[in-house]
């Protein structure tokens, strides 16, 4: 679980760097594939990609025993099966993702090209490819808006425990859950747009909701506000790895984020 909140962690610092740097300077901003291109061709880039990879696959694992085992007490009515099923899927995407960023590090990644729209347009040569296509911007669409609610909310406190540095950082962590909710959402739409269009070309992924808004008026302020929320979003990954606690683990009395604000 650690592992795999590490891993997150480098991977949207790596992003929110690199948009910071395309928000002061004629660079374009960087998606997942292209920023991990970028870390790839660093110092020691190889080695930290191979870090990033086995830990999500550690994040896979976690998620999947968590689902299963219901380590987080989630229960077994309707809601509860819900947010469990949630989390064995995540976990399986997080392996996919895991595995491809493995590859890149041996040397078998790099085309170039948007996995975002790659996938849109292997979704679409299926039969009810549109429909699939659209119902997953709607399920993207739906995490995104759930990101800001669990930031504006506060309700990523409960997971967390109380210590100075949460406390003292988690204006940083707030900020930077709503900053990825509102990219998510960029990107189901994206998605969304391309399945009513039938034009795979439509679709983006991070890199392209970052070229949206490097667009619009105002287009490098609100780029490096991204990128600054992104870096705030990586912190949340940094504290989720340090301070998440688990409840069957942990047990009920350790004192959350959440209880300090209230008590």
């Amino acid at each position: 679980m650690r592992a795999g909140y590490g891993a997150r962690a480098m991977i949207y610092a790596t992003i929110g760097v690199l948009a910071i740097i395309a928000a002061f300077t004629s660079v374009e901003a960087s998606g997942t594939e292209d920023s991990l291109q970028t870390l790839r061709a660093q110092p020691y880039g190889v080695v930290a990609l191979w870090m990033i990879g086995i830990g999500l696959l550690g994040y896979m694992v976690w998620r999947v025993i968590a689902g299963i085992a219901d380590v987080e007490d989630h229960g077994t009515d309707a809601k509860g099966i819900v947010a469990r099923g949630g989390q064995v899927a995540t976990g399986l995407i997080h392996a996919g993702i895991g595995v491809s960023v493995l590859s890149l590090a041996m040397g078998n990644g790099g085309s170039g090209g948007d996995s975002t729209q790659d996938w849109t347009a292997k979704l679409m040569s299926m039969p009810m490819g549109r429909y699939i296509v659209a119902v997953g911007a709607l399920v993207l669409l739906g995490a995104g808006i759930y990101y800001c609610y669990k930031g504006w909310s506060g309700k990523y406190k409960e997971h967390l425990a109380a210590s100075t540095f949460t406390t003292r950082f988690d204006p940083a962590i707030k900020g930077g859950l709503i900053v990825y909710g509102i990219l998510l959402s960029l990107v189901a739409l994206s998605i969304g747009i391309a399945a009513l269009n039938a034009d795979p070309s439509q679709a983006g992924g991070l890199g392209k909701a970052l070229h949206t808004l490097r667009t619009q008026p105002y287009g490098p302020v609100l780029l490096g506000i991204a990128g600054v929320g992104l870096l705030g979003f990586a912190l949340y990954n940094v504290v989720e790895a340090v301070f998440r606690i688990v409840p069957k683990v942990e047990g009920p009395d350790v004192e959350t984020l959440a209880k300090a604000a209230t008590g």
